[in-house]
């Protein structure tokens, strides 16, 4: 991967939490010097500390980056210690959750470049998928710095603008939760059917690992893949056609959970 200017000038992250931490990881081992890379973190790990990175040390006079990667309460103490980088060359990217591009133009100027991002949990395993979208003086160059930075923990996606960010945050930044509660509903089903309760969780979560998995691979659309899964009168299609009442089924109930997350985006980022 090309780290390009980002290996001369240097890169700020601000928070070496869990997705710091993936995002570190990722850079690290595609290629970006540890030396180009300034960590501030008020509990760094172990691993942090073993990386060769500078960390909670001299900042860089003029990096390329500063991203920032705290949760969004601590966002008002965190900030201020990187004002100086605002109005010039510094492009300023954000994977705090529910933090609008307003909000860090208020403390940075209107004339800083930002990024906004929303990746989600699987990029601890690689496997993320992250929305960005830029402010006005974000510019085709900076949309390609953040997705060199953030494609180093799974996949990416450009929005056409900030207003499509909540729904975004309510599929895939939420998304993982309804997978893993599904994991949950589908072993308390097979228990309720006489399985033992440990063997259940082990089936579940095996199969939706693996159908997980046969999407990421299978050239077919999720709809095919769920016909071939399907005999005509079959175990699943009996199981299905309970799923699939548009009505009462996971259409209805994904379409009402996805608008009760993205109404609760809008209400926070208000």
């Amino acid at each position: 991967m090309d780290f390009g200017d980002i290996s001369a000038r240097g890169l700020v992250l601000l928070g070496c939490g869990k997705m710091g931490s993936a995002l570190l990881q990722g850079w690290l081992s595609q290629g970006l010097p540890a030396a180009a890379v300034h960590v501030i973190d008020p509990a760094p790990s172990d691993w942090v500390l073993a990386q060769g990175v500078h960390v909670n040390a001299a900042l860089p006079d003029d990096p390329a980056v500063v991203l920032v990667a705290v949760k969004p309460q601590m966002m008002g103490a965190a900030l201020p210690r990187l004002q100086a980088f605002g109005g010039g060359a510094t492009l300023m990217v954000s994977v705090a959750a529910g933090t609008r591009i307003a909000a860090f133009e208020a403390v940075f100027g209107a004339a800083t470049p930002i990024v906004r991002t929303m990746p989600n949990t699987p990029a601890a395993v690689g496997r993320g998928i992250t929305a960005i979208c830029g402010n006005a003086m974000a510019t085709a160059a900076h949309l390609a710095i953040a997705e060199t930075l953030m494609s180093a923990v799974g996949q990416v996606v450009r929005l056409d603008g900030e207003h499509q960010m909540d729904a975004v945050t309510a599929v895939s930044g939420s998304g993982p939760a309804y997978v893993f509660h599904l994991i949950e509903a589908l072993a308390a089903a097979g228990a309720a059917q006489g399985l033992p309760a440990d063997m259940a969780m082990q089936l579940a979560r095996a199969t939706v690992c693996g159908a997980g998995e046969l999407a990421w691979r299978a050239p077919e659309s999720a709809a095919q893949l769920r016909v071939n899964v399907t005999s005509p009168g079959g175990t699943t299609a009996a199981a299905l056609a309970v799923l699939m009442d548009p009505d009462t089924g996971f259409p209805a109930l994904l379409a009402r959970a996805v608008q009760a997350a993205t109404d609760r985006g809008r209400e926070l980022g208000a």
